[in-house]
Protein backbone atom coordinates (compact mmCIF):
# COMPACT_ATOMS: atom_id res chain seq x y z
CA UNK A 1 0.00 0.00 0.00
CA UNK A 2 2.61 2.50 1.52
CA UNK A 3 5.77 0.39 -1.07
CA UNK A 4 8.47 2.92 -0.27
CA UNK A 5 6.87 5.65 0.70
CA UNK A 6 8.11 5.80 4.36
CA UNK A 7 11.06 7.70 3.89
CA UNK A 8 9.21 10.34 1.28
CA UNK A 9 6.73 10.79 3.65
CA UNK A 10 8.86 11.90 5.74
CA UNK A 11 11.27 14.05 3.94
CA UNK A 12 8.26 15.67 2.01
CA UNK A 13 5.73 15.44 4.15
CA UNK A 14 7.11 18.02 6.55
CA UNK A 15 8.28 20.56 3.56
CA UNK A 16 4.44 20.26 2.32
CA UNK A 17 3.42 21.36 6.02
CA UNK A 18 5.97 24.05 5.82
CA UNK A 19 4.53 25.55 2.16
CA UNK A 20 1.20 25.31 3.99
CA UNK A 21 2.30 27.51 6.45
CA UNK A 22 3.81 30.48 3.85
CA UNK A 23 0.70 30.09 1.97
CA UNK A 24 -1.59 30.49 4.94
CA UNK A 25 0.10 33.86 5.67
CA UNK A 26 -0.56 35.54 2.86
CA UNK A 27 -4.04 34.74 3.02
CA UNK A 28 -5.15 35.38 6.18
CA UNK A 29 -7.66 38.37 7.04
CA UNK A 30 -6.55 41.11 9.15
CA UNK A 31 -8.68 40.21 12.18
CA UNK A 32 -7.41 36.51 12.11
CA UNK A 33 -3.52 38.12 12.00
CA UNK A 34 -2.78 37.62 15.74
CA UNK A 35 -3.99 34.41 16.04
CA UNK A 36 -2.89 32.89 13.11
CA UNK A 37 0.86 33.96 13.93
CA UNK A 38 0.69 31.87 16.85
CA UNK A 39 -0.50 29.17 14.93
CA UNK A 40 2.32 29.18 12.12
CA UNK A 41 4.67 29.72 14.49
CA UNK A 42 3.42 27.01 16.97
CA UNK A 43 3.68 24.64 13.67
CA UNK A 44 7.05 25.55 12.57
CA UNK A 45 8.37 24.94 15.79
CA UNK A 46 6.92 20.97 15.78
CA UNK A 47 8.03 20.55 12.71
CA UNK A 48 11.34 21.43 13.42
CA UNK A 49 11.53 19.29 16.88
CA UNK A 50 10.15 16.34 15.04
CA UNK A 51 12.96 16.82 12.46
CA UNK A 52 15.38 16.76 14.72
CA UNK A 53 15.58 13.17 14.66
CA UNK A 54 15.28 10.12 11.61
CA UNK A 55 16.45 7.81 9.97
CA UNK A 56 18.89 8.64 7.69
CA UNK A 57 21.94 6.27 7.08
CA UNK A 58 20.25 4.04 10.05
CA UNK A 59 19.04 0.76 9.70
CA UNK A 60 15.15 0.44 9.47
CA UNK A 61 14.05 -0.45 13.29
CA UNK A 62 12.02 -3.70 13.85
CA UNK A 63 8.49 -3.46 15.42
CA UNK A 64 6.84 -6.55 16.46
CA UNK A 65 2.69 -5.94 16.54
CA UNK A 66 0.37 -7.85 17.83
CA UNK A 67 -3.07 -9.00 17.89
CA UNK A 68 -5.47 -9.14 15.22
CA UNK A 69 -7.32 -6.90 12.90
CA UNK A 70 -10.53 -6.09 11.15
CA UNK A 71 -12.30 -4.06 8.01
CA UNK A 72 -13.63 -0.74 9.18
CA UNK A 73 -16.47 0.18 7.90
CA UNK A 74 -17.01 3.69 8.85
CA UNK A 75 -19.98 5.76 8.38
CA UNK A 76 -21.68 9.07 9.96
CA UNK A 77 -23.57 7.85 12.98
CA UNK A 78 -26.37 9.78 13.75
CA UNK A 79 -27.64 8.94 9.69
CA UNK A 80 -27.00 5.08 10.21
CA UNK A 81 -28.86 5.62 13.18
CA UNK A 82 -31.78 7.18 11.57
CA UNK A 83 -31.98 5.67 8.40
CA UNK A 84 -32.13 2.05 10.68
CA UNK A 85 -35.66 4.13 12.38
CA UNK A 86 -33.63 4.56 16.21
CA UNK A 87 -35.09 7.11 17.67
CA UNK A 88 -33.44 9.25 20.26
CA UNK A 89 -33.82 7.66 23.66
CA UNK A 90 -34.79 9.98 26.47
CA UNK A 91 -32.62 7.69 28.95
CA UNK A 92 -29.17 7.55 27.89
CA UNK A 93 -27.60 4.59 30.20
CA UNK A 94 -24.10 2.70 30.45
CA UNK A 95 -24.49 -1.26 29.34
CA UNK A 96 -21.34 -3.53 29.08
CA UNK A 97 -22.52 -5.00 25.86
CA UNK A 98 -25.08 -4.35 23.35
CA UNK A 99 -27.94 -6.66 23.20
CA UNK A 100 -30.36 -5.24 21.62
CA UNK A 101 -31.40 -1.65 19.86
CA UNK A 102 -32.95 -0.26 22.84
CA UNK A 103 -29.38 -0.42 24.76
CA UNK A 104 -27.44 0.61 21.29
CA UNK A 105 -29.04 3.78 21.38
CA UNK A 106 -28.88 4.16 25.24
CA UNK A 107 -25.43 3.34 25.15
CA UNK A 108 -24.67 6.01 21.89
CA UNK A 109 -26.55 8.79 23.53
CA UNK A 110 -24.58 7.98 26.71
CA UNK A 111 -21.06 8.61 25.10
CA UNK A 112 -22.30 10.77 21.82
CA UNK A 113 -23.20 13.94 24.01
CA UNK A 114 -20.03 14.30 26.16
CA UNK A 115 -17.94 13.40 22.84
CA UNK A 116 -15.98 10.36 24.38
CA UNK A 117 -15.06 7.38 22.66
CA UNK A 118 -16.44 4.14 23.00
CA UNK A 119 -16.30 0.35 21.79
CA UNK A 120 -19.09 -2.24 22.67
CA UNK A 121 -19.31 -5.65 21.63
CA UNK A 122 -23.33 -6.92 20.13
CA UNK A 123 -24.22 -9.86 21.58
CA UNK A 124 -26.91 -10.05 19.17
CA UNK A 125 -25.70 -11.31 15.66
CA UNK A 126 -28.52 -10.54 13.67
CA UNK A 127 -28.91 -6.68 15.36
CA UNK A 128 -25.14 -6.38 14.47
CA UNK A 129 -25.88 -7.83 10.59
CA UNK A 130 -28.82 -5.30 9.80
CA UNK A 131 -26.29 -2.60 11.33
CA UNK A 132 -23.54 -3.34 8.48
CA UNK A 133 -26.46 -3.91 5.85
CA UNK A 134 -27.60 -0.27 6.45
CA UNK A 135 -24.42 1.08 6.72
CA UNK A 136 -23.51 -0.58 3.10
CA UNK A 137 -26.16 1.53 1.29
CA UNK A 138 -25.59 4.16 3.14
CA UNK A 139 -23.71 7.30 1.19
CA UNK A 140 -20.46 8.52 1.57
CA UNK A 141 -19.55 5.06 3.52
CA UNK A 142 -15.73 4.41 3.93
CA UNK A 143 -13.90 1.07 4.12
CA UNK A 144 -10.35 0.72 5.29
CA UNK A 145 -8.00 -1.59 7.29
CA UNK A 146 -8.81 -1.75 11.07
CA UNK A 147 -8.08 -3.19 14.70
CA UNK A 148 -5.10 -1.48 16.87
CA UNK A 149 -2.54 -4.43 15.75
CA UNK A 150 -2.69 -3.40 11.81
CA UNK A 151 -3.11 0.00 12.19
CA UNK A 152 -0.29 0.72 14.17
CA UNK A 153 1.85 -1.49 11.83
CA UNK A 154 0.74 0.49 9.31
CA UNK A 155 1.91 3.64 10.60
CA UNK A 156 5.19 2.28 11.91
CA UNK A 157 5.93 1.21 8.44
CA UNK A 158 5.29 4.36 6.95
CA UNK A 159 7.88 5.69 9.61
CA UNK A 160 10.24 3.91 7.92
CA UNK A 161 9.91 0.46 10.37
CA UNK A 162 9.91 -2.93 9.53
CA UNK A 163 7.22 -4.38 11.49
CA UNK A 164 6.18 -8.21 11.93
CA UNK A 165 1.99 -8.41 12.25
CA UNK A 166 0.53 -10.64 14.25
CA UNK A 167 -3.46 -11.57 12.94
CA UNK A 168 -5.21 -13.57 11.21
CA UNK A 169 -6.59 -11.66 7.36
CA UNK A 170 -7.99 -12.82 4.58
CA UNK A 171 -5.79 -12.14 1.70
CA UNK A 172 -7.64 -9.33 0.12
CA UNK A 173 -6.38 -7.99 3.35
CA UNK A 174 -2.68 -8.48 3.41
CA UNK A 175 -2.41 -7.46 -0.32
CA UNK A 176 -2.97 -3.90 0.47
CA UNK A 177 -0.43 -3.60 3.64
CA UNK A 178 2.95 -1.95 3.24
CA UNK A 179 5.74 -4.21 1.82
CA UNK A 180 7.74 -3.15 4.86
CA UNK A 181 5.15 -5.30 7.01
CA UNK A 182 5.43 -8.76 7.74
CA UNK A 183 1.93 -10.97 8.30
CA UNK A 184 2.26 -13.79 11.01
CA UNK A 185 -1.15 -15.25 11.01
CA UNK A 186 -3.66 -18.02 10.01
CA UNK A 187 -5.96 -16.69 6.68
CA UNK A 188 -9.50 -16.05 7.11
CA UNK A 189 -12.12 -16.49 3.93
CA UNK A 190 -14.31 -13.57 5.90
CA UNK A 191 -12.61 -11.07 8.36
CA UNK A 192 -14.33 -9.55 11.50
CA UNK A 193 -16.32 -6.25 10.39
CA UNK A 194 -15.84 -3.21 12.61
CA UNK A 195 -18.84 -0.65 12.34
CA UNK A 196 -17.40 3.06 13.20
CA UNK A 197 -20.13 5.46 14.21
CA UNK A 198 -18.40 8.99 13.81
CA UNK A 199 -19.70 12.04 14.07
CA UNK A 200 -18.53 15.82 13.78
CA UNK A 201 -18.43 18.57 17.18
CA UNK A 202 -21.84 20.13 17.16
CA UNK A 203 -23.67 17.09 15.69
CA UNK A 204 -27.58 16.72 16.54
CA UNK A 205 -29.45 13.76 17.63
CA UNK A 206 -32.81 14.44 19.24
CA UNK A 207 -31.97 16.42 21.92
CA UNK A 208 -28.51 15.68 22.64
CA UNK A 209 -25.24 17.98 20.62
CA UNK A 210 -21.45 16.44 20.90
CA UNK A 211 -19.35 18.37 22.48
CA UNK A 212 -16.45 17.11 20.27
CA UNK A 213 -16.06 15.55 17.37
CA UNK A 214 -15.21 11.39 17.89
CA UNK A 215 -16.37 7.96 17.78
CA UNK A 216 -18.61 4.98 18.67
CA UNK A 217 -17.86 2.08 17.40
CA UNK A 218 -19.30 -1.33 17.65
CA UNK A 219 -18.34 -5.03 16.62
CA UNK A 220 -19.09 -8.50 16.85
CA UNK A 221 -16.03 -10.32 16.04
CA UNK A 222 -15.24 -13.77 15.82
CA UNK A 223 -11.67 -14.50 15.26
CA UNK A 224 -9.77 -11.23 17.23
CA UNK A 225 -10.89 -12.49 20.82
CA UNK A 226 -9.26 -15.84 20.67
CA UNK A 227 -5.36 -14.43 19.51
CA UNK A 228 -5.49 -16.86 16.98
CA UNK A 229 -2.39 -15.68 15.35
CA UNK A 230 0.12 -15.79 18.94
CA UNK A 231 1.58 -18.91 18.34
CA UNK A 232 2.41 -18.29 14.66
CA UNK A 233 3.74 -14.70 16.00
CA UNK A 234 5.34 -16.27 18.80
CA UNK A 235 7.40 -18.18 16.21
CA UNK A 236 8.36 -15.52 13.58
CA UNK A 237 9.10 -13.53 16.58
CA UNK A 238 11.80 -15.56 17.71
CA UNK A 239 13.97 -15.24 14.26
CA UNK A 240 12.82 -11.34 13.73
CA UNK A 241 14.90 -9.79 16.94
CA UNK A 242 12.49 -6.87 17.50
CA UNK A 243 13.55 -3.34 18.62
CA UNK A 244 10.31 -2.90 20.30
CA UNK A 245 7.14 -5.41 20.88
CA UNK A 246 3.74 -3.45 20.69
CA UNK A 247 0.72 -5.33 22.32
CA UNK A 248 -2.70 -3.97 21.52
CA UNK A 249 -6.44 -5.22 20.56
CA UNK A 250 -7.23 -7.12 23.84
CA UNK A 251 -10.05 -5.40 24.10
CA UNK A 252 -11.85 -7.81 21.84
CA UNK A 253 -11.49 -9.92 24.96
CA UNK A 254 -13.95 -7.48 26.56
CA UNK A 255 -17.40 -8.79 27.35
CA UNK A 256 -16.66 -11.85 25.39
CA UNK A 257 -18.58 -14.91 26.35
CA UNK A 258 -15.65 -17.20 26.79
CA UNK A 259 -15.86 -20.73 28.40
CA UNK A 260 -14.62 -20.75 31.82
CA UNK A 261 -10.83 -20.40 31.98
CA UNK A 262 -10.96 -20.03 28.42
CA UNK A 263 -9.66 -15.62 28.48
CA UNK A 264 -6.96 -16.48 31.35
CA UNK A 265 -5.15 -19.25 29.72
CA UNK A 266 -4.54 -17.05 26.63
CA UNK A 267 -3.90 -13.82 28.75
CA UNK A 268 -1.42 -16.39 30.67
CA UNK A 269 0.28 -18.00 27.31
CA UNK A 270 0.81 -14.24 25.91
CA UNK A 271 2.21 -13.37 29.31
CA UNK A 272 4.79 -16.24 28.69
CA UNK A 273 5.37 -14.65 25.36
CA UNK A 274 6.13 -11.31 26.51
CA UNK A 275 8.45 -12.62 29.70
CA UNK A 276 10.27 -14.64 26.98
CA UNK A 277 10.93 -11.50 25.02
CA UNK A 278 14.66 -9.81 25.19
CA UNK A 279 15.21 -7.17 27.88
CA UNK A 280 17.07 -5.59 24.94
CA UNK A 281 13.58 -5.67 23.28
CA UNK A 282 11.27 -2.81 24.55
CA UNK A 283 7.37 -3.83 25.14
CA UNK A 284 4.58 -1.33 25.07
CA UNK A 285 1.47 -2.20 25.83
CA UNK A 286 -1.94 -0.22 23.76
CA UNK A 287 -4.47 0.46 26.23
CA UNK A 288 -8.44 0.51 24.95
CA UNK A 289 -12.04 1.06 26.07
CA UNK A 290 -11.98 -1.93 28.54
CA UNK A 291 -15.61 -1.96 30.67
CA UNK A 292 -15.32 -5.51 32.12
CA UNK A 293 -13.37 -5.57 35.49
CA UNK A 294 -12.27 -9.23 35.17
CA UNK A 295 -10.60 -8.71 31.85
CA UNK A 296 -8.56 -5.43 33.13
CA UNK A 297 -8.20 -6.98 36.55
CA UNK A 298 -6.37 -9.83 34.57
CA UNK A 299 -4.55 -7.63 32.38
CA UNK A 300 -3.16 -5.77 35.43
CA UNK A 301 -1.85 -9.22 36.68
CA UNK A 302 -0.48 -10.96 34.03
CA UNK A 303 0.23 -8.55 30.68
CA UNK A 304 1.26 -5.19 32.58
CA UNK A 305 3.59 -6.59 34.33
CA UNK A 306 5.73 -7.34 31.59
CA UNK A 307 5.17 -4.00 29.62
CA UNK A 308 7.73 -0.79 30.60
CA UNK A 309 5.87 1.04 28.47
CA UNK A 310 2.39 2.12 28.33
CA UNK A 311 -0.13 4.00 25.84
CA UNK A 312 -3.39 5.18 26.64
CA UNK A 313 -6.21 8.40 25.89
CA UNK A 314 -7.86 10.22 28.61
CA UNK A 315 -10.58 7.86 29.32
CA UNK A 316 -8.55 5.48 29.67
CA UNK A 317 -5.98 6.69 32.12
CA UNK A 318 -8.79 7.24 35.45
CA UNK A 319 -10.50 4.00 33.85
CA UNK A 320 -6.54 2.33 34.54
CA UNK A 321 -6.02 4.27 37.76
CA UNK A 322 -9.59 3.97 39.59
CA UNK A 323 -8.82 0.09 39.04
CA UNK A 324 -5.51 0.07 40.58
CA UNK A 325 -6.69 2.10 43.66
CA UNK A 326 -9.03 -0.16 44.44
CA UNK A 327 -12.38 0.96 42.71
CA UNK A 328 -14.69 0.43 40.37
CA UNK A 329 -14.27 0.91 36.75
CA UNK A 330 -14.69 4.02 35.33
CA UNK A 331 -16.77 4.28 32.15
CA UNK A 332 -16.77 7.99 31.36
CA UNK A 333 -14.36 10.51 32.28
CA UNK A 334 -13.58 14.20 31.44
CA UNK A 335 -13.06 14.12 27.45
CA UNK A 336 -11.30 17.54 27.92
CA UNK A 337 -9.23 17.31 30.74
CA UNK A 338 -7.20 20.17 32.10
CA UNK A 339 -3.06 19.23 31.67
CA UNK A 340 -2.52 19.53 35.63
CA UNK A 341 -5.24 16.58 35.95
CA UNK A 342 -3.49 14.57 33.59
CA UNK A 343 0.05 14.71 34.65
CA UNK A 344 -1.24 14.29 38.34
CA UNK A 345 -3.60 11.30 37.38
CA UNK A 346 -0.01 9.99 34.96
CA UNK A 347 2.03 10.47 38.38
CA UNK A 348 0.48 8.04 40.23
CA UNK A 349 -0.13 5.60 37.74
CA UNK A 350 3.77 5.77 37.73
CA UNK A 351 4.11 5.38 41.06
CA UNK A 352 1.89 2.98 41.45
CA UNK A 353 3.07 0.09 38.67
CA UNK A 354 6.00 0.86 40.14
CA UNK A 355 5.24 -0.03 43.27
CA UNK A 356 3.78 -3.30 42.41
CA UNK A 357 6.72 -3.84 40.71
CA UNK A 358 9.40 -3.39 43.64
CA UNK A 359 7.17 -5.31 45.88
CA UNK A 360 6.74 -8.45 43.77
CA UNK A 361 10.44 -8.36 43.49
CA UNK A 362 11.03 -8.42 47.62
CA UNK A 363 8.14 -10.99 48.01
CA UNK A 364 10.00 -13.68 45.19
CA UNK A 365 13.11 -11.82 44.11
CA UNK A 366 14.21 -11.04 40.85
CA UNK A 367 13.28 -13.02 38.21
CA UNK A 368 14.24 -11.14 35.42
CA UNK A 369 10.78 -11.30 33.58
CA UNK A 370 8.84 -8.61 35.08
CA UNK A 371 9.79 -4.85 33.89
CA UNK A 372 9.36 -1.59 35.52
CA UNK A 373 7.06 1.05 33.66
CA UNK A 374 9.80 3.36 32.24
CA UNK A 375 7.84 5.27 29.77
CA UNK A 376 3.80 5.98 29.84
CA UNK A 377 2.33 8.20 26.84
CA UNK A 378 -1.42 9.92 27.08
CA UNK A 379 -2.95 11.29 24.37
CA UNK A 380 -5.78 14.13 24.33
CA UNK A 381 -7.48 16.23 22.01
CA UNK A 382 -5.67 19.01 23.50
CA UNK A 383 -2.27 18.30 24.27
CA UNK A 384 0.19 15.27 24.27
CA UNK A 385 1.92 13.93 27.29
CA UNK A 386 5.06 11.75 27.83
CA UNK A 387 6.92 10.44 30.97
CA UNK A 388 9.63 8.72 30.82
CA UNK A 389 12.31 7.37 33.33
CA UNK A 390 16.28 9.03 33.47
CA UNK A 391 18.55 6.65 32.00
CA UNK A 392 16.03 3.98 30.49
CA UNK A 393 16.19 2.94 26.79
CA UNK A 394 13.59 5.58 25.42
CA UNK A 395 15.37 7.97 23.77
CA UNK A 396 14.22 11.52 21.91
CA UNK A 397 11.27 12.49 24.13
CA UNK A 398 11.10 15.67 23.30
CA UNK A 399 10.72 15.45 19.37
CA UNK A 400 8.71 11.77 19.91
CA UNK A 401 6.12 14.13 21.87
CA UNK A 402 5.90 16.73 18.93
CA UNK A 403 5.54 13.75 16.28
CA UNK A 404 2.57 12.61 18.18
CA UNK A 405 0.85 16.24 18.28
CA UNK A 406 1.25 16.67 15.01
CA UNK A 407 0.12 12.60 13.77
CA UNK A 408 -2.72 13.62 15.51
CA UNK A 409 -3.57 16.44 13.46
CA UNK A 410 -2.18 14.68 10.32
CA UNK A 411 -4.59 11.85 11.04
CA UNK A 412 -7.96 13.35 12.15
CA UNK A 413 -7.69 15.82 9.18
CA UNK A 414 -6.41 13.02 6.54
CA UNK A 415 -3.56 14.50 5.00
CA UNK A 416 0.26 13.94 5.73
CA UNK A 417 -0.17 18.07 5.22
CA UNK A 418 -0.91 20.49 8.26
CA UNK A 419 -2.69 23.19 7.21
CA UNK A 420 -3.33 25.77 9.77
CA UNK A 421 -5.95 27.42 8.68
CA UNK A 422 -8.30 23.57 9.25
CA UNK A 423 -6.17 23.97 12.76
CA UNK A 424 -6.59 25.52 16.29
CA UNK A 425 -5.53 25.33 19.58
CA UNK A 426 -7.48 24.36 22.87
CA UNK A 427 -4.76 23.89 25.24
CA UNK A 428 -4.73 26.95 27.36
CA UNK A 429 -1.84 29.66 26.62
CA UNK A 430 -0.64 28.26 30.13
CA UNK A 431 -1.11 25.08 32.48
CA UNK A 432 0.15 24.09 36.15
CA UNK A 433 2.38 20.96 35.98
CA UNK A 434 -0.22 19.68 39.26
CA UNK A 435 -3.57 20.36 40.86
CA UNK A 436 -1.70 20.74 44.45
CA UNK A 437 -1.36 24.51 45.57
CA UNK A 438 1.20 26.60 44.90
CA UNK A 439 2.27 24.34 41.64
CA UNK A 440 4.90 25.91 39.01
CA UNK A 441 2.83 27.00 35.80
CA UNK A 442 4.17 26.77 32.94
CA UNK A 443 3.47 29.32 29.34
CA UNK A 444 3.25 28.01 26.06
CA UNK A 445 6.13 29.73 24.13
CA UNK A 446 5.12 29.71 20.40
CA UNK A 447 9.08 29.28 19.79
CA UNK A 448 9.48 26.12 22.15
CA UNK A 449 5.89 24.46 22.32
CA UNK A 450 7.23 21.44 23.75
CA UNK A 451 7.72 21.97 27.64
CA UNK A 452 9.95 19.28 29.62
CA UNK A 453 11.06 19.59 32.47
CA UNK A 454 13.02 16.83 35.05
CA UNK A 455 10.86 15.12 38.36
CA UNK A 456 11.79 12.38 40.58
CA UNK A 457 13.23 9.67 38.54
CA UNK A 458 12.05 10.61 35.54
CA UNK A 459 11.26 13.51 32.32
CA UNK A 460 7.77 14.98 31.10
CA UNK A 461 7.25 16.65 28.39
CA UNK A 462 4.05 17.85 27.23
CA UNK A 463 3.30 19.62 23.56
CA UNK A 464 -0.04 21.01 22.28
CA UNK A 465 -2.47 19.95 19.51
CA UNK A 466 -2.88 21.48 16.53
CA UNK A 467 -6.73 20.21 16.54
CA UNK A 468 -8.37 19.70 12.98
CA UNK A 469 -11.30 21.60 12.70
CA UNK A 470 -11.83 20.17 9.39
CA UNK A 471 -12.20 16.03 10.63
CA UNK A 472 -12.08 13.20 8.13
CA UNK A 473 -11.54 10.53 10.86
CA UNK A 474 -11.51 10.12 14.39
CA UNK A 475 -11.19 6.30 14.31
CA UNK A 476 -7.59 5.19 14.65
CA UNK A 477 -6.48 8.28 15.69
CA UNK A 478 -4.94 6.84 19.15
CA UNK A 479 -2.78 4.22 17.69
CA UNK A 480 -1.62 6.38 14.79
CA UNK A 481 -0.57 9.09 17.82
CA UNK A 482 0.95 6.55 20.00
CA UNK A 483 2.61 4.43 17.33
CA UNK A 484 4.46 7.87 15.85
CA UNK A 485 5.71 8.84 19.27
CA UNK A 486 7.07 5.54 19.98
CA UNK A 487 8.60 5.03 16.51
CA UNK A 488 11.56 8.12 17.71
CA UNK A 489 11.88 6.62 20.96
CA UNK A 490 13.58 3.26 19.72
Amino acid sequence: MEGNSGVSFMKYGSVLSLCVVLLAYWFRSPQDAVLDDRLDAVLSSLLRAEQKVGFDNVARPKVAVGFGGCVDLIVDGVTLLDKIGLRPTEEPLHHDYIENAQQLAQSFAYFFAPGAASERFVINDTLFSELVEASRELPGNRWSIGGNAPVMAGRMATEGCDVLLGGSFSPDFTEVLSQHITVAGNVVEEPDIHLILEYPSGASWGRYTSRRANRYIVHSDDHNPYLASMEDFAQKLKDFNPDLLVVGGLQMMDSFPFKSGERQALLSRLAELLSSSSPQTGVHFEMASFVDEGLMEDLLRLIVPHADSLGMNEQELPNILSLLKGSNVTVLSDPNPRVATVLDQMRELYRLINQLYRDANEKSGSDGKRRPLTRLHVHTLAFQAIIVTHGSQWKNTMSATAKASLTANRHVCGSPNIDPSKARLIMDDSFSISRREGSQRILLQESRPVSCWDEDDYEICVAPVLVCTEVYQTAGGGDNISAAGLVLQI
